[in-house]
């Protein structure tokens, strides 16, 4: 089942019509209606971190944040959009477009689809007929929740597809999928809390080698994953760092070089200067230099040779980042925990948003 919100711009109020889309029209009575401004304003309100980035293929740019909606910045002024003009929940956590131009938000609670007058939200159903094997890389993929699974759309529903039960199970996480990337075979790499896993155009599978990387102590706390253009899997952790897939080698790359503190709890407490230890984004620019986010310490890059920490902006009260974007002038931008966004310039950070 779908929920329209229609929103309708007149004299700056918004008209906004719950439906359900796969209803007849003889259930108008369902629909409610409320006029709610339409804020525009020529900067960047967020102040609770932005979680996702994107531009879309007109160049206007999206930004979720963490609980304030989103932002639609179409070069003059930002249009916000929140649970006021019908989103199912006010934290974004990934940004999308299909082959319509249609905008998809993934949201901490279902999915909406925003065709540049109509909101269409989809919840995390189970039920819904299309199995995992009729899906593919190019299909839109989102997190479902809290739910053990993960959604992805097949061009009319919103399928969603349990997680097989891992070797081992996790008591101390969820499996609610964190982070998504797809490599240049066709795979699907869904991190999550509590374990790794992966579609392989088939099934949905654990990647129980991930834990080759794991000492005793440690625990899996996925916070990112990104496929790189070398095949390469990197899984960062909020605790352990970066652990990262190379063919068969699997190892973990903060320890190995000397980016998790000797006295560190390998948990979520708070770490020092010089560590990579809770890493909530990743990312690959143009030059194939892979970048890190860290929430405690920062932006990092990899070059294949260096490891590198990168100081965005000194007046920063938290060093904390959200998200990494590289956009269609394979610049990158990094979205802050306080709500900025900076861009890189090839040597200096320059705040964008």
């Amino acid at each position: 089942m779908t929920k329209t919100v229609q929103l309708v711009c007149i004299l700056f109020l918004v008209t906004l019509s719950p439906s359900c889309a796969e209803k007849s029209a003889s259930n108008d009575k369902d629909k409610t209606q409320i006029n709610i401004p339409l804020q525009k304003l020529d900067t960047l309100k967020f102040t609770s971190g932005i979680r996702a980035i994107f531009q879309d293929s007109k160049s206007n740019y999206w930004l979720g944040s963490h609980a304030e909606g989103v932002a639609l910045f179409d070069g003059e002024t930002f249009t916000y959009f929140s649970m006021m003009q019908g989103l199912p929940s006010d934290q974004i956590r990934s940004i999308q477009e299909d082959a319509q131009g249609n905008i998809w938000l993934g949201t901490a609670d279902g999915v909406s689809k925003y065709d540049g007058l109509n909101f269409t939200n989809y919840p995390t159903e189970t039920g819904f007929p299309e199995p995992v094997a009729k899906a593919s890389s190019t299909n839109l993929w989102f997190n479902a929740g809290n739910l053990p699974g993960v959604n992805w759309w097949d061009g009319k529903l919103l399928n969603y597809v349990p997680f097989p039960k891992p070797i081992s199970d996790d008591f101390e996480n969820s499996y609610a999928v964190t982070s998504i990337s797809k490599d240049h075979k066709g795979q699907v790499w869904l991190g999550t809390y509590a374990g790794l896993f992966v579609f392989d155009g088939q099934t949905i599978q654990p990647v129980e080698k991930i834990k080759k990387a794991l000492q005793a102590e440690d625990y899996i706390h996925i916070r990112s994953v990104f496929a790189d253009s070398k095949g390469r899997i990197w899984v960062g952790n909020n605790g352990i760092g970066v652990l990262l897939i190379d063919g068969n080698e699997v190892f973990n790359f903060s320890d190995k070089n000397g980016l998790i503190h000797p006295e560190s709890s390998r948990r979520g407490s708070p770490s020092p200067a010089g560590t990579l230890e809770h890493v909530f984004a990743i990312a690959e620019d143009a030059n194939g230099t892979i970048w890190f986010g860290d929430r405690d310490t920062g932006a990092w890059s990899y070059d294949g040779k260096i490891v590198k920490h990168h100081t965005l902006d000194a007046a920063l009260e938290s060093p904390m980042v959200w998200s990494i974007y590289k956009y269609q002038n394979n610049k990158l931008l990094i979205g802050m925990n306080a709500g900025g966004v900076y861009q890189y310039n090839g040597s200096t950070f320059d705040k964008r948003f």
